[in-house]
């Protein structure tokens, strides 16, 4: 009889627990889901588009994840949505660099290689979202990802007042691959919630401002004549990246 209580004390907790997860999970979708577009069509122009980063091959196979991200944001060059590129990733070493490979597939699909800023630091998300603003200075912007991870980086733009909404692009369906990314999210999002509220977790890396500007209003100021008597060649625009 002992046993018998004791497996059903267990059963108990573990609804409960589960059932916190879900309401949790729930919750950040809730908290979202006004400020996430499906449709490019619909979405308002902005100066720069933060794209997300993640590996693009997954055993030596493409990742469509990263795929669909890529392919998301060319379209929405193309459309003229977005001006500039954030492309913040994991930098762990030289054979694998997310900014500078989504830098690459960007200028094979015709971006301008000044309208794309590498953010080497974009280790997890939660560093992506507050460089843009600490860093990169810039408090308006459209994320790029698939849905799920867009209302975790809403959810974290929230927390940090920044001005932020995010495209869903493209998921693949591909059955039990799916469902553990899904799981996985659930517990990343709890993990977040520890972070933002509990453990008040900051970037692993912040430093100086490199404000993101675009060519168009560079090359503005560049033209512009200097307000004085005498010409002096001055550079006022920060060399945003190598």
């Amino acid at each position: 009889m002992k046993l018998l209580n004791i497996i059903r004390i267990t059963a108990v907790l573990f609804i409960i627990f589960v059932a916190t997860l879900l309401l949790l999970d729930r919750w950040v979708s809730a908290q979202t889901e006004s400020r996430i577009y499906h449709d490019p069509a619909k979405l308002p122009s902005y100066n720069v588009g933060l794209v997300l980063g993640t590996s693009k091959y997954i055993a030596k196979t493409l990742n469509p994840y990263y795929t669909y991200r890529m392919s998301a944001a060319v379209d929405l060059y193309k459309k003229h949505k977005v001006d500039v590129f954030l492309v913040s990733g994991d930098n762990a070493h030289r054979s694998y660099n997310e900014p500078r490979t989504m830098k690459r597939d960007l200028l094979k699909a015709g971006v301008a290689k000044d309208e794309i800023v590498l953010d080497y630091a974009g280790f997890r998300t939660l560093d992506s979202i507050v460089r843009a603003k600490e860093v990169f200075d810039t408090n308006h912007f459209v994320i790029i990802t698939q849905q799920f991870h867009c209302e975790r980086a809403l959810f974290i733009a929230d927390h940090y007042n920044i001005n932020a909404t995010c495209l869903a692009v493209k998921e693949p369906r591909r059955g039990i691959a799916s469902f553990k990314i899904r799981v996985r999210e659930v517990f990343a999002r709890v993990k977040a919630m520890i972070d933002l509220f509990i453990l008040h977790v900051q970037p692993k890396f912040l430093g100086p401002k490199v404000p993101i500007i675009d060519p168009l209003i560079k090359a503005t100021f560049k033209q512009a004549p200097l307000p004085t008597t005498e010409k002096v060649a001055v550079d006022i625009i920060p060399l945003l990246q190598q």
